[in-house]
């Protein structure tokens, strides 16, 4: 199975703060679930802890390569710019990560690496890995906490992607 390409600065163990969440379905493919981790303001519709996406330059709502955008989460307003974009292509795992922060001064600032990889696998089964590092003060809070708001939400999150994804195939 493939893995998250990490940035300088953001690779798992070397960072404030670290959440992996992974499911592995049936019956669905990465073309089913792209549409909806894709187009950032369907977030809200499945993720409740998603919220006000807005795009820089009048682009949007599809991610792709460099695309700046916005929402909140976590209590976080976050800006981000879309790094990684690689869409779906028979037999290679689908991608996109963000580069985000919460601006603030040394106490309050947060920047985050926040990946995703689609790939289906045989027997007609489905990967969604999501896996995000965080370095600043908030981090480690978040770091501390348990249980653990970052394994959570995201857990809500593949849980909601799936669910949409399964909704629209009835």
């Amino acid at each position: 199975m493939s893995d998250i390409i990490w940035p300088k600065g953001y690779v798992p163990g070397f960072t404030d703060n670290y959440c992996s969440n992974e499911v592995i379905v049936t019956g669905l493919t990465v073309a089913d679930v792209w549409p909806y981790l894709n187009t950032a303001t369907l977030w809200p519709t499945y993720y409740a802890n998603s919220a006000d996406v807005e795009f820089d330059d009048d682009k949007g709502p599809e991610l792709s390569a460099g695309l700046r955008f916005r929402f909140k989460t976590f209590g976080f307003p976050v800006k981000a710019e879309v790094v990684e974009h690689v869409a779906p292509v028979l037999g290679q795992p689908a991608r996109v990560a963000w580069h985000g922060w919460a601006e603030g001064d040394a106490e309050t600032r947060l920047d985050v690496h926040h990946a995703w990889l689609l790939e289906d696998l045989s027997g007609n089964r489905l990967r969604i890995l999501t896996q995000e590092t965080q370095v600043g003060k908030p981090a480690e809070v978040l770091a501390a906490a348990k249980p653990n708001p970052m394994i959570n939400g995201h857990q809500d999150w593949l849980d909601g992607l799936v669910e949409v994804a399964r909704k629209k195939q009835k």
